[in-house]
């Protein structure tokens, strides 16, 4: 019986990609390949819901899980920016009733502050699709074997991408939920399918490839820009999360704490990581900080709240609701 350690030290991965890559642009810097750290999570909310899973699972039962998991630490940081917002401490984000209440309920809604369709905290677009994803794998439940519910959920994903060329590009939430970035929980959700099979997987999945998917995503984001995230991003993301499980097949990897750490603190890091970069971009900026200066500044704060976060309101949340998750007397990390 064992922690599956490589997936945890992936989400820390993905984590502080995304932490590098907002405050390098808000330093007016470039580190584009951090975004891959959202489409790795994704890959991994595939692959973790068909691991949590089984036919013994309910759809209410399943929901209710997820949104202990997710919501509240999400109410509350939300709530924060809310109140900071209200407070006059962000002057150019603009509140709207309608785009409030939307941020809170996951819905899709354009942004009255910048067009985009981000809810009032902007790592939350990604909650946006997380919740339609478990909300879809909650509905194909009663399909019976995983196999089953899993090629109905990749289908309907498949289906409704295929409508975006026909979409209003005006509708906010029809152009949101026809992005080919849904298509990478149907990936990681197959290979959780693998995962579950018995058996050895490819040798040549190792080390070497999932540096060889790192590769990938530092030339996809440097030099191949223009390739849809789903493909340039995902498929090395996809080929990472591969490698990293292979290995784990093979011979578990051993634990090591700060990136065991990271992992634990992923979901914190990322959803509180942007107010603090806000809050250090100001402090730089009254310093006359050069960019590095900035930058470095910018992911100590982004990590220090999310591990701040994590200490104080996720761990004591998720101790109070009793969250654990098993898989065959496994444990396995929960969370998107």
């Amino acid at each position: 019986m064992r922690k599956l350690l490589g997936l945890q030290y992936l989400r820390g991965l993905a984590a502080v990609a995304v932490v590098l890559f907002h405050a390098a642009s808000r330093a007016g810097a470039n580190f584009h390949a951090g975004e891959a750290g959202v489409d790795l999570f994704f890959l991994l909310s595939g692959f973790l819901m068909v691991a949590i899973s089984g036919p013994k699972t309910r759809p209410l039962p399943f929901l209710a899980d997820r949104a202990r998991r997710i919501i509240p630490v999400y109410w509350i940081a939300t709530s924060v920016m809310l109140a900071a917002s209200m407070a006059g401490l962000f002057p150019k984000v603009r509140l709207e009733t309608g785009h409030v209440i939307a941020s809170y309920l996951f819905i899709p809604w354009t942004s009255p502050s910048n067009g985009n369709v981000w809810p009032l905290l902007v790592p939350g677009w990604t909650l946006n699709f997380e919740m339609a994803f478990y909300l879809l794998f909650a509905v194909l439940l009663p399909l019976g074997g995983q196999v089953r519910q899993i090629a109905a959920l990749a289908v309907i994903l498949a289906g409704v991408v295929m409508l975006r060329p026909v979409v209003d590009p005006d509708n906010a939430m029809a152009s949101f939920y026809t992005d080919p970035i849904l298509l990478e929980f149907a990936g990681g959700c197959w290979l959780g399918i693998l995962w579950k099979r018995p058996g050895n997987w490819p040798r040549w999945l190792g080390w070497g490839t999932a540096m060889l998917a790192l590769t990938m995503i530092g030339w996809v984001a440097f030099s191949a820009a223009s390739i849809h995230r789903a493909i340039g991003f995902g498929i090395p993301a996809a080929l990472l999360l591969a490698s990293i499980l292979a290995i784990e097949r093979r011979n578990p990897i051993g634990e090591w704490r700060l990136p065991l750490l990271l992992g634990d603190a992923s979901y914190s890091i990322y959803i509180w990581h942007t107010l603090a970069i806000s809050v250090t971009m100001r402090i730089s900026s009254r310093l006359d900080f050069p960019t590095a200066a900035s930058v470095t500044l910018g992911i100590i704060g982004g990590i220090a709240a999310g591990l701040i976060g994590y200490w104080f309101i996720e761990r004591p949340i998720l101790r109070w609701f009793h969250e654990r998750r098993y898989v065959q007397g496994v444990p396995v990390p929960a969370g998107p």
